[in-house]
């Protein structure tokens, strides 16, 4: 909706219980007196503050201002996210009178606490001192951010009970997708690639190096298997992981290693490749073949997508209920 017809919205509804959704409002700007405090919104019997979506949208600033090309596009993009928090914000105090709805549910409190512990440890390296003076900072206390805490329990949970069984789609229904969208499939060649680095230390030759990797390769001639020597020799980041880069693309490779990873055969190892003061040695483990998924391969992630699919609308449902059944009024 263009700005000047949410204000025309706004005035023909200012100041009544509106059901309208909140994408109807405008998009305050809370940064500036004289709405720096105040009320942003009334639902059932809580209040939104316009510090508590000040509070939502400060971290996302950041990304906001890399993505936006310029002023006026970063001022929509603020607008939108201030849409945004506003509507998660009522949705939250409506999934929450739906928990308490019936007498029967609660939240057992070695969750909170235990969620509570975590942050603490987490967050603020078990420093209460810090954690306390973090809570004050933004106005709070221990009770109030327990009550936080089980609130936050409350929506996951609610959420999660919306979610659809993955047994409710049929293999007709995969098949169908599958057939649909082949075409996202689709896999470039690649190798499981495993290797060993090898650098010189401060003042080592190539010569010295150079008897490292021929040490390298006799024990691997000798049978060792490729992770094992690679722990023990391999000087870059995934040492401890067996040399073990997973899934690899032709283009993820400088062009020297690229060829020698894709000329060889699944389970056998390059000779010692040199490349500026380092050498590499290659292992390939597994191979994939250019070219469209067989269904087998990615039945699975079709039905996360399918049952993601039946969670939202699910949810979009669950939402729209409860808005339609409530008292929410914007200011």
């Amino acid at each position: 909706m263009h700005s000047s017809k949410k204000r025309i919205a706004l005035c023909l509804l200012a100041g009544t219980a509106i059901l309208n959704p909140v994408a109807a409002q405008t998009a305050h700007n809370i940064w500036e007196p004289p709405l720096k405090h105040g009320i942003a919104a009334a639902v059932e019997d809580r209040i939104i503050t316009y510090e508590e979506i000040r509070r939502q949208m400060s971290p996302l600033i950041g990304s906001i201002q890399q993505e936006s090309r310029n002023a006026g596009e970063f001022q929509r993009n603020m607008e939108e996210l201030y849409l945004e928090v506003l509507q998660s914000l009522v949705d939250k105090v409506l999934i929450i009178k739906d928990f308490y709805s019936e007498e029967e549910r609660a939240i057992p409190r070695s969750y909170i606490e235990n969620e509570y512990d975590r942050i603490l440890i987490e967050d603020f390296g078990n420093d209460r001192r810090k954690f306390l003076e973090s809570l004050r900072s933004e106005g709070k206390n221990p009770r109030e951010f327990r009550k936080e805490l089980e609130e936050q329990i409350i929506v996951s949970v609610m959420t999660q009970q919306m979610r659809k069984s993955q047994s409710e789609i049929s293999p007709e229904k995969i098949e169908d997708f599958y057939n649909q969208n082949k075409i996202h499939f689709y896999q470039e060649e690649s190798v499981r690639l495993r290797l060993i680095m090898l650098k010189p230390f401060a003042d080592e030759s190539s010569d010295l190096l150079r008897q490292t990797a021929d040490k390298v390769m006799g024990e691997l001639n000798s049978g060792a298997p490729f992770d094992k020597v690679a722990e023990n020799y391999s000087q870059d980041s995934r040492r401890k992981r067996g040399g073990d880069w997973g899934w690899i693309n032709r283009p993820d490779l400088r062009e020297e290693l690229s060829l020698v990873a894709f000329s060889l055969d699944t389970k056998t190892y390059s000779q010692p490749i040199p490349l500026g003061r380092q050498f590499y040695i290659l292992y390939v483990e597994e191979r994939r073949a250019e070219g469209i998924q067989p269904l087998d391969e990615v039945r699975d992630k079709i039905e996360n997508i399918l049952a993601g699919k039946l969670a939202r609308q699910a949810q979009k449902r669950w939402k729209e209920r409860l808005r339609k059944d409530a008292y929410v009024k914007y200011f």
